[in-house]
C-alpha cells in the first residue's frame, strides 16, 4: 500500500486536533482504511469498518480490555457512591496532607507510581482522587491530566508485573530470546524514555513548572478562569448512598486489592510464571475482584442494599460505555493498519544502512513515529520488537538490553504524544479535561524527555 498506508491514521490525528470529536475522527481514518483495502469503494468500505469494530470481540484478550475499561467505571461509582473518594479527600485535608498545590501535585504523581496495575486503570484512579483536590487548590485539570499520563504507561513499563511485562515477554519469546523474562527486566535500565518522562513529572510536581501552553492555562485557573471541560468528563455516580459513611476504606482497600491481585492473576493464569500469565485475563480478576471488595464492605457495613449495589456498579459501567466505544475503535484502526502495514512502511523509510552508534536511536524514532501514527504503544511493539531484536542479533557486540529498551520507549513515547492514544485520551477523560487542551499542554514535557532519551540512546550506541 505504500504511502496510502499512512493517510488514515493522518486523517484521524488530523481530524481530532481540528475537529475535537475523537470518537467520528478514529471512525473517519478507519472508514478510509477500509475503503482503501476496498479498493477504493467507499460503501463497501463503510460496511468492513462496520464489521471490523464488530470483529475487535472475536479476539478474548480484546474483549477482556474493553470489558474492564468498563467495569473500572463501577469500582470508581462504587467507591464515589459510598463517599470513599470524599471520605479520602476528607482524610488527606484534615491531616493537611495536601493543603498546598506541591502536595496536591505530588499525590498525584504517586498514585501514578503506585497503581502500576495497568496504564487505563491508573489514570482513572488518578482523576477520581486528585481531580477534586487540584480544583480546591487551583491547580489545572491539563497539569492533572499530564501528571497522570506521564505516570501511567511509563511506570507500567518500568515495573513489569503487570499485563504490559507479560505481553511483551511472550514477543520476546516469539522472536527466539532464550531468556525472555531477564531481557525484559534488563531493559528497564534502558528504558530511557519512561526513566525521564517520569522523572520529568516528578519535578514538575514539585516545583509547578510549566512549559510552553501550560503556563497560560495555569496562570488562567490561578485567577479563577474556568477551564474548558471534556464533554464526557469522567464523574460517574457523584451521588452518595443514603447511609454512606464517607469512609477513605471504601475506595482505597478496593484500589489495593486490584494492585494486588493483577500479579497474583499472572501467577495462577501462568501457573506460577508471571511471564506465562494472560495479561487481560489478571487485569479482568483484578477489577472484579475491586468490585467484590467494595460491595462486601457496603453490604457489611450495611451503608446500601445489594440492589441499590447493583444499580450504582451498572451506573458506573454505562458512564465508561463512551471509553469502551473508544477502545473498540482503537482497536478496529489498529488492525486496519497492520492490514495496511503501516508500520511496515515507516520502517521501510528508516532500514537503509546506518552506522551501528545510531541504531538503538533508529529503533526509538522509529517506534515513536509508529506509535504516534497508530495511536497504540502494544501494536507498535508488535511491529518494532522484532526488528530491534534483529538488529542487535546482526550487530556485533551490540546489548539486546538496550535494543529492546528502544523499541519500548519509542512505542510509549509516540502514544504519549500521539492524540488518538487511548491512554491520552481516557487521561484527559478522567482529569475533565479538554482532549486538545492536553494533548498540547502535554506535547512540549513529552518533545523534552523524548530528545534526552534520542541523546541517551546514541551515547548507548556509541559505548
Amino acid at each position: 500500500m505504500g504511502f496510502w498506508s499512512i493517510v488514515p491514521p493522518a486523517l484521524a490525528i488530523g481530524l481530532s486536533m481540528l475537529t475535537r470529536q475523537v470518537h467520528l475522527s478514529l471512525f473517519a481514518g478507519l472508514w478510509l482504511g477500509a475503503s482503501l483495502l476496498a479498493g477504493g469503494h467507499p460503501l463497501r468500505g463503510l460496511a468492513d469498518a462496520l464489521e471490523r469494530c464488530v470483529a475487535v470481540f472475536a479476539d478474548a484478550g480484546n474483549t477482556r480490555v474493553v470489558l474492564f475499561t468498563a467495569l473500572v467505571g463501577a469500582v470508581i461509582t462504587l467507591g464515589r457512591r459510598a463517599g470513599g473518594v470524599d471520605g479520602f479527600v476528607r482524610w488527606v485535608t484534615e491531616r493537611r496532607l495536601v493543603d498546598t498545590p506541591r502536595r496536591a501535585r505530588m499525590l498525584s504523581w504517586g498514585l501514578g507510581v503506585l497503581v502500576f496495575v495497568e496504564s487505563s486503570i491508573t489514570v482513572l484512579v488518578n482523576g477520581a482522587v486528585c481531580r477534586p483536590l487540584f480544583e480546591r487548590q487551583r491547580v489545572s485539570r491539563a497539569k492533572l491530566a499530564y501528571l497522570a499520563d506521564a505516570t501511567s504507561a511509563p511506570v507500567c513499563l518500568l515495573i513489569p508485573l503487570n499485563a504490559w511485562g507479560a505481553y511483551v515477554t511472550q514477543l520476546l519469546a516469539a522472536e527466539g530470546v532464550a531468556d525472555p523474562v531477564s531481557a525484559l527486566f534488563g531493559s528497564v535500565a534502558f528504558s530511557f524514555y519512561p526513566l525521564f518522562a517520569v522523572a520529568l513529572a516528578l519535578y514538575v510536581a514539585w516545583t509547578g513548572w510549566d512549559l510552553g501552553p501550560m503556563r497560560r492555562v495555569e496562570q488562567a485557573v490561578t485567577v479563577g478562569v474556568t477551564e474548558p471541560v471534556l464533554e464526557a468528563a469522567v464523574d460517574p455516580g457523584a451521588e452518595r448512598f443514603p447511609g454512606s459513611r464517607a469512609r477513605a476504606r471504601d475506595f482505597v482497600l478496593p484500589v489495593l486489592v486490584m494492585v494486588v491481585m493483577m500479579p497474583v492473576g499472572l501467577l495462577v493464569t501462568g501457573r506460577g510464571s508471571l511471564a506465562a500469565g494472560s495479561g487481560s485475563t489478571a487485569v479482568l480478576w483484578a477489577v472484579l475482584s475491586a468490585i467484590a471488595t467494595s460491595a462486601l464492605l457496603l453490604l457489611a457495613s450495611r451503608q446500601a442494599t445489594l440492589s441499590e449495589v447493583t444499580q450504582a456498579a451498572f451506573a458506573g459501567v454505562g458512564e465508561l460505555v463512551p471509553l469502551a466505544a473508544l477502545m473498540v475503535l482503537a482497536f478496529a484502526i489498529g488492525a486496519i493498519c497492520r492490514d495496511l502495514e503501516t508500520g511496515r512502511f515507516v520502517a521501510s523509510l528508516s532500514q537503509a544502512a546506518v552506522p551501528a552508534v545510531l541504531a538503538p536511536a533508529l529503533v526509538f524514532l522509529l517506534g515513536a513515529l509508529t506509535a504516534f501514527a497508530t495511536g497504540t504503544s502494544w501494536g507498535t511493539f508488535a511491529l518494532i520488537v522484532p526488528i530491534a531484536v534483529a538488529l542487535a542479533s546482526a550487530t556485533p557486540d551490540a546489548s539486546l538490553a538496550v535494543y529492546v529498551g528502544a523499541a519500548l520507549s519509542g512505542g510509549v513515547f509516540g502514544d504519549h504524544c500521539s492524540p488518538i492514544s487511548d491512554t491520552t485520551i481516557i487521561a484527559s477523560t478522567a482529569s475533565g479535561c479538554d482532549h486538545v487542551e492536553h494533548v498540547v499542554t502535554q506535547l512540549p514535557y513529552a518533545l523534552a524527555a523524548g530528545a534526552a532519551a534520542t541523546l541517551a540512546y546514541v551515547v548507548a550506541g556509541a559505548a
